[in-house]
């Protein structure tokens, strides 16, 4: 008997799984190139989210509670910063509920003294204080910050109306005055930071900064 190998075909067909292969090889490449660019895109998008938080977080605590803290002088300070800011960065402060004002009970009293009606989720986009928007550099937009205090522990404020605070020097261990007086402790607040790129980004960077004044 005769058999007949017959391997027509053979190298085509080795040919088309090499391709094949490599095929897969290039796609697979392609892949993770795409995916490390996407997440570097990501990342760059992110930190700039984190930078508008820190420079959020400045403006709140060098700016914005230190004036709207001077003594008798809230309603004015606050009113003065709309106008000062609300051109520039949009500044915009939690609206009143009826005769209560939320970031002034906050600035004011203890958390357990906040009325109902004031939040204390630690969301900074849940019933934010303020907002404001801050420009990019570079052409990388504009990046919006929500700011919100959601603790308050207040401190021993100044004993003299004048606003001198200090302890009685006094001679030797016997003292001159007939009063004790005690060191003033400033509130400390626990704020909320978040910021994110105005235009919709998912890229968000959210702070939690202990402040004392």
């Amino acid at each position: 008997m005769r058999y007949l190998r017959n391997e027509d075909g053979v190298a085509l067909i080795t040919a088309l799984m090499f391709t094949l292969l490599a095929l897969g090889m290039i796609m697979m490449l392609l892949y993770y190139v795409l995916t490390g660019t996407r997440m570097s895109a990501s990342q760059k998008r992110y930190r700039n989210s984190v930078e508008a938080s820190y420079g959020g977080t400045e403006f709140v605590t060098k700016t914005i509670i230190p004036r709207l803290l001077i003594l008798d002088n809230y309603s004015t300070q606050k009113l003065d910063m709309q106008d000062d800011f609300d051109e520039s960065l949009g500044l915009s402060f939690v609206a009143k509920s009826g005769a209560v004002d939320p970031l002034k009970e906050k600035l004011f009293k203890g958390t357990a003294a906040w009325p109902s009606g004031v939040s204390k989720t630690v969301n900074p986009k849940d019933a934010p204080d303020m907002t404001f928007v801050l420009k990019g550099t570079g052409g990388t937009g504009e990046f919006k910050v929500y700011s919100k205090i959601v603790d308050t522990v207040p401190g021993v404020g100044m004993l003299d109306e004048s606003g001198i605070d200090y302890l009685d020097g006094g001679l030797g261990v016997a003292g001159t005055s007939t009063t004790t007086a005690t060191l003033r402790t400033p509130n400390i607040y626990s704020i909320e930071v978040q910021g994110e790129r105005a235009a919709g980004s998912q890229e968000k960077a959210a702070l939690s900064v202990l402040y004392a004044y």
